[in-house]
């Protein structure tokens, strides 16, 4: 199910600048991300963006999770 969800996954030089977005949209992962990382729920992004689906959210989140497996990130100790 991920390898089907992270096909809505696009990146296009010629939208947004190449970084990732949703089904070859406006629409970035980074900035759906952000709107979860916040508080927004599924159903306030859904309606905020009516042409979107469930699974693109779901891809976002896949594609995230995928991400940060091959990256270091440094998390400063509290």
């Amino acid at each position: 199910m991920e390898n089907n969800l992270l096909n809505r996954i696009t990146v296009n030089p010629e939208i947004c600048h190449g970084k990732p977005t949703i089904r070859n949209t406006r629409y970035m992962v980074e900035s759906i991300i952000e709107y979860l990382a916040g508080g927004d729920t599924y159903e306030d992004i859904l309606e905020e963006f009516p042409d979107m689906e469930k699974e693109d959210i779901l891809a976002c989140l896949a594609f995230a999770a995928k991400s940060i497996q091959f990256k270091d990130i440094e998390i400063p100790a509290a």
